[in-house]
Parts: structure tokens; C-alpha cells; sequence
């Protein structure tokens, strides 16, 4: 935990310092770019009021402004939300949008540890953390989050079973996360969720994978269905020396019989003679 601790401290520093230095370029403009910082000032002031109208820009609640001056980053970071500056001729900006954001992940064709094709999908939720890293380190933090998430995707699962693919969606989705996150880091991005959607199998394994449980199931149900017959056994032959016990106990029993199958309104009755009986006319 130490460790852990330790690394994430030091890539926070590492981010501050990277974010330190866009934001204290603005001294770096040279005589030339406050010349022109000057004129455009000047010109301003001349033109207004209907200069402030190009002036005064507003961001929304979730939205940051990252301001450019002469193509450098302004002291301070970004700006917003509410209103604020910039001069019309040497300042442009970027709106970056801090609210989370959720995309899917194509499905992937994954080739497993054991080598099964399986396809793959998800979903990533992510938000800009740092507006100033998020426009100044990359072109676009969207379509890269995008790609290294399918690819992350593919990397991870490439190293499971099939068994630890179906069974082990949230491990793998928390691996997932601290990869993306880890690799987004310097982006100023945060990535806050992966889930495992769906994992669809070709044809022919699910039709192998069903017979298998098929056969299974029908294992497990023949030797139920045994050690259901042995203890039925077991009870019969009980019961037979307690019958054995009292030859008056057997007459009872048939009269029961003949009591169970005249409730059911049977129109013919089977009466059940004892084997004593049958060998005295069988002898005559």
C-alpha cells in the first residue's frame, strides 16, 4: 500500500509540474508579442463599447476555457465557469467539457489464453480531470481514450481463459480501469469505470458447451436417481423384518392395499391371497 501510495504521489507531482510550466509561459512572449498585446489593447479601448462584445466570453457550469495568448497557455489554467476576458486579436480558446462521459467498446475478437475466440464488448466511463493537460498534451483525449480502450481491451483478455473470462468480469474490468487510468494519467484524464458488457461465443463452442452440461445434468441425475433406489431398498428391507416380525402385520398391510384402491372408484379389485393358501390347493 506504501508503494502504491508512493507512485501515485509522485505521478501527481510529476502532473502539477507538467501543468506548472504551460501555465507560466506567458513571460516567455518576447518584446515583440507584448508589442502586440499592446496594439491590440489600444485598438480595444478605441472601438469600444462595441469592442466588449468580443471581449467578454462565457462558459457553462461544466465547461472550462483554456486561453491562448500568441499561441501560448495564460498564467493561471483554465478559466470558468461564468464570464471572462480575452483580447480579440491575440487570444483565442478552447471550451473542454468536465462532465463524465461514457462510450461503448466495439465488440472485440479476442483469441483467450486457451485459445478460444470469443467477442467482446464494454463500457468506459471517463472525464476530463485537468483541462490544461487534456488540450495541450493531445490532440483529441476522446478518440484516444476510445482507441487505447479497445486495444487495453484486447490485452487484457488475451491473457485469460474462457472459464476466467465468463466468471471473472468485475477483476478484469478493475485491470482495465487501473491500465486506462495509468495511461490516461498524462492526458488529464480519469477514468472512473470499465464494465464488461457482453461475451458472445461462436456457434459451434456453445453448442459443445451445451451438450456438455446436458451430459452432465443427466449424470448427476442418474446417480441421484441410484442412491435414491438404494435407500428406497434399504427402507423395503426394514420394513420386511418388521412385517416378518408378526405374521398378522402382512393381513393389515393387504387390507390397507385393498382400502387405497377402493377410494380411487376402481370398477375391478385385486385381492391378494397369501402364498400359505395357494400351497394347500396347489397340493390337493
Amino acid at each position: 500500500m506504501d508503494d502504491d501510495n508512493e507512485v501515485v504521489a509522485m505521478k501527481e507531482s510529476k502532473r502539477r509540474e507538467r501543468q506548472s510550466e504551460l501555465e507560466n509561459s506567458e513571460v516567455d512572449i518576447g518584446l515583440c508579442g507584448w508589442l502586440l498585446v499592446g496594439i491590440s489593447i489600444l485598438l480595444m479601448l478605441v472601438t469600444l463599447p462595441l469592442s466588449i462584445w468580443m471581449c467578454i466570453k462565457i462558459v457553462k457550469e461544466y465547461e472550462r476555457a483554456i486561453i491562448f495568448r500568441l499561441g501560448r497557455i495564460l498564467r493561471g489554467g483554465a478559466k470558468g465557469p461564468g464570464l471572462f476576458f480575452i483580447l480579440p486579436c491575440t487570444d483565442s480558446f478552447i471550451n473542454v467539457d468536465m462532465r463524465t462521459i461514457t462510450f461503448d467498446i466495439p465488440p472485440q475478437e479476442v483469441l483467450t489464453k486457451d485459445s478460444v475466440t470469443v467477442s467482446v464488448d464494454g463500457v468506459v466511463y471517463y472525464r476530463v480531470q485537468n483541462a490544461t493537460l487534456a488540450v495541450a498534451n493531445i490532440t483529441n483525449a476522446d478518440a484516444a481514450t476510445r482507441l487505447l480502450a479497445q486495444t487495453t481491451l484486447r490485452n487484457v483478455l488475451g491473457t485469460k481463459n474462457l472459464a476466467e473470462i465468463l466468471s471473472d468480469r468485475e477483476e478484469i474490468a478493475h485491470s482495465m480501469q487501473s491500465t486506462l487510468d495509468d495511461a490516461t494519467d498524462d492526458w488529464g484524464i480519469k477514468v472512473e469505470r470499465v464494465e464488461i458488457k457482453d461475451v458472445k461465443l461462436p456457434l459451434q463452442l456453445q453448442r459443445a458447451m451445451a451438450a456438455e452440461a446436458e451430459a452432465s445434468r443427466e449424470a448427476r441425475a442418474k446417480v441421484i436417481a441410484a442412491e435414491g433406489e438404494m435407500k428406497a431398498s434399504r427402507a423395503l428391507k426394514e420394513a420386511s423384518l418388521v412385517i416378518a416380525e408378526s405374521p398378522s402385520a402382512l393381513q393389515l398391510r393387504y387390507l390397507q392395499t385393498l382400502n387405497t384402491i377402493a377410494a380411487e372408484k376402481n370398477s375391478t379389485i385385486i385381492f391378494p391371497l397369501p402364498l400359505e393358501m395357494m400351497q394347500g390347493f396347489i397340493k390337493h
